[in-house]
């Protein structure tokens, strides 16, 4: 890494799939608005997120509980009202992954023990350790890009960007 160049971060972005779904995601180009967060501590993790940062998008809810893709920061925070009370970041579709990752397998793992998502469960935005983030992609098979002339790139932070053979 390069003086002045910042180290990529991780998250996972939590989502009701009735309010966002992957599938609303990937759709206009992949790209959305992320906002209606309203917990200060959330708030706070998107307000550090920069550009490239890459996020786990996470069904919630009693059925869903499971990560089902990767969206990456296009762009940083801004508030979406007058007041400077609420903001959102924006982001894009990276890829889905290759196999959800449930929230029960990955409350087995002995990798993922400590990981934020487990003891702040109600946190819509939780940073995700460039470890943590390696062995749910590990789990998961890695996630595919949509962009094929982007699948020969070197992945950074462990991402696997081409499906795996079975």
């Amino acid at each position: 890494m390069s003086e002045g160049e910042e180290e990529k971060q991780y998250w996972l972005l939590k989502t009701e799939p009735g309010e966002w779904s992957w599938e609303d995601q990937t759709a206009n180009e992949g790209i959305s608005k992320w906002d209606g967060v309203k917990n200060k501590q959330a708030q706070k993790y998107m307000k550090s997120m920069k550009l490239g940062d890459l996020c786990f998008f996470y069904h919630s809810g009693n059925k869903y509980r499971r990560i089902v893709g990767v969206v990456s920061v296009i762009k940083e925070w801004y508030f979406t009202d007058e007041e400077e009370k609420e903001g959102a970041v924006d982001v894009k579709e990276v890829g889905e992954m290759n196999r959800p990752v449930d929230l029960k397998e990955m409350k087995g793992e002995d990798g993922l023990k400590g990981f934020v998502l487990f003891r702040q469960p109600r946190l819509s935005v939780v940073p995700v350790p460039e470890n943590i983030w390696d062995k749910l992609c590990e789990i998961g098979g890695g996630f595919t890009k949509e962009d094929e002339d982007k699948d020969e790139e070197e992945g950074e932070g462990g991402v696997i960007l081409e499906e795996l053979d079975s």
